[in-house]
């Protein structure tokens, strides 16, 4: 949380940060997996697949990935796309090249410095999803070259 708090900090006056979404147990890893993927279109890595080992977590079994969004005084932002809207514009990349006369540029540049200021805080963020960070993971530890810091026992599961 300390992280997160100083990502916050670096934001410039009347900007912060909402939380949509952190740890997550077994049960609802499964639901949120189940009806993402009834859709049988969506490509795989928006929902992680719930897993009993612990050495291969869902990411939001972790304590180590949170979803947020920029607020602009105290209002939570839509940067392009709605939280777990899985769509191509969800890419963090996706507005890129878009022109600054573009009615989707605020919300690149926003992009930008919600990325900026949780990856200066060490988080990494997702390739398919602007709202989602991770740090401690097994993917912050792939970029990082790092063992990851953080695992998951998920314990039973009863349906």
């Amino acid at each position: 949380m300390d992280r997160l708090g100083a990502a916050a900090d670096l934001l410039p006056v009347g900007f912060g940060l909402a939380v949509w979404d952190a740890w997550r147990d077994r049960r609802l890893q499964q639901a949120l997996h189940d009806d993402a993927y009834a859709d049988p279109a969506l490509p795989p890595g928006f929902v992680s697949r719930p897993s009993d080992d612990p050495s291969f977590p869902p990411p939001h079994a972790t304590g180590g990935t949170v979803d947020v969004t920029l607020t602009w005084e105290s209002v939570p932002l839509s940067l392009g796309t709605g939280f777990d809207d899985f769509v191509p514009d969800a890419r963090p990349e996706a507005l890129e090249l878009i022109a600054d006369d573009d009615p989707l540029a605020l919300s690149r540049d926003l992009r930008r410095l919600l990325r900026k200021v949780m990856v200066d805080q060490g988080f990494v963020q997702l390739g398919c999803e602007w709202w989602h960070f991770e740090y401690g993971t097994r993917l912050w530890a792939a970029r990082n070259h790092q063992p990851a810091r953080y695992h998951a026992h998920p314990g039973p599961f009863e349906p």
